[in-house]
């Protein structure tokens, strides 16, 4: 979807906000009817006003100012995490009232329908709306107002280390045990706090893993978003080198560029940042990795994703891979292993991707695991086999347009490559 279809849609969830702040504001002042200190109640009622009509008007006016040059800055995605947070806990809010509100409709009726001879003139034809509906609603619709908050203040940083051992029949004796550390979808346009990206990359360098690869979207639009961490993401080393790729928004497809020439050199300054960085940039392309005399392919395309950028060239990055080579392959969107990979004649025996960032929203625990983006992705975070090619999609490590992460938590991947045992 192109930039004016997402305002578009922005200013039509800003409109039903406004809108759902009517509602809201009667059933607050239902919840507060009782209260003796009126200047409170009123700080209340117009409090909630205030803010809610606040960010609604300087969402409006940052989309309205916003450059197409730049995209969205941390500015603007606080102002979305902000609307949508609000947006959200008012239709819980305003759902509760309802339901209340429905019992008072039929209550009504069939009290007029039952009293209607002996009712007085001017009685009202419905109930009063009681207290105790709108303490519920205001209950239920903290849980999510508290969580989105959690997500935007904390979550988004919240780091999490996932282990996996991924076994294979055909790995080579001198790689059992081979650990690799993934990162993915860093989108360091979008940070916000550097001490806590600290974090994360001291996180992920204690793993002290044999290899690093980090498997696109470094940035969200343009080169220049990385350049305040490339110090930081630097430090990221690893015995058998750093290896990396790119991912749909490298490519700056989602802003203005006065022309193409503009565009093209954004694109070979972002490589070059991937050299400074110390990552090698696997272009459809390969390298060996050796040790103890016996060797893995690791494999590197460009973006090829379904509804995306298609740059990837799966056969050019094959030439020269030995066919009985133990295979790697480092691809950005996990469409790619659905459509291409896991059918393609040579068996690619590890696939490792991003993309998704589990839509930063969800729920993973034992008994339950759902995210709104498995309505998109049939493989949309943690490991996938099927006929003995595996994919493992990674959370992400950075967050894009919400401001923050809930449920589903930025991810650090350590992955342990096991030769299967023959029983």
């Amino acid at each position: 979807m192109h930039r004016g279809g997402f305002i578009r849609i922005f200013l039509i969830i800003a409109a039903i906000t406004l809108l759902l702040d009517w509602y809201v504001f009667y059933g607050l002042k239902t919840f507060v009817k009782d209260w003796k200190p009126v200047r409170l109640k009123k700080a209340v009622l117009w409090g909630y006003l205030l803010v809610s009509v606040g960010v609604t008007v300087l969402f409006i006016a940052g989309v309205s100012s916003m450059s197409t040059a730049r995209g969205m800055t941390p500015y603007h995605e606080w102002m979305l995490s902000l609307l949508i947070t609000l947006f959200i806990t008012k239709i819980i809010f305003s759902l509760v009232l309802l339901i209340g509100d429905i019992g008072r409709l039929f209550y009504g009726i069939s009290d007029y329908a039952v009293n209607r001879s002996t009712r007085k003139t001017g009685e009202p034809f419905f109930p009063a709306r009681r207290k105790f509906i709108s303490e519920i609603a205001i209950l239920v619709a903290a849980v999510p107002f508290t969580g989105f908050l959690y997500g935007m203040l904390k979550g988004k940083y919240d780091y999490k280390l996932h282990k996996h051992t991924l076994y294979f029949d055909d790995l080579p004796d001198a790689f059992d045990g081979f650990t690799i550390t993934q990162i993915s979808d860093i989108h360091s346009g979008s940070f916000d706090n550097a001490g806590a990206v600290q974090r994360g990359i001291d996180l992920a360098n204690a793993q002290k893993s044999d290899l690093f690869v980090f498997t696109g979207d470094l940035v969200n639009n343009a080169a220049w978003e990385i350049e305040p961490y490339m110090e930081m993401f630097s430090q990221l080393k690893a015995h058998y080198g750093q290896f990396s790729i790119l991912g749909n928004h490298d490519y700056g497809d989602y802003i203005h560029w006065n022309n193409d020439a503009e565009k093209d050199a954004n694109l070979e300054k972002l490589k070059e940042h991937h050299r400074t960085l110390g990552y090698k940039l696997l272009l459809d392309e390969n390298v060996v990795i050796e040790k103890g005399g016996q060797k893995v392919s690791l494999i590197g395309v460009q973006n090829w994703g379904r509804g995306f950028v298609q740059k990837g060239d799966l056969d050019k990055a094959m030439t020269g891979v030995d066919k009985n080579a133990f295979k790697i392959l480092l691809s950005h969107d996990p469409t790619h292993w659905e459509e291409k990979v896991r059918y393609y004649p040579e068996k690619i025996h590890l696939t490792l991707s991003g993309h998704t960032h589990g839509a930063q929203f969800g729920v993973e625990t034992a008994g339950l695991r759902w995210s709104p983006v498995k309505y998109v992705y049939l493989d949309w975070a943690g490991w996938m086999e099927q006929n003995g090619r595996q994919l493992y999609v990674n959370r992400g490590f950075g967050f894009l347009a919400f401001s923050g992460r809930l449920g589903i938590w930025p991810e650090i991947t350590v992955l342990t490559l096991k030769k299967s045992k023959v029983i």
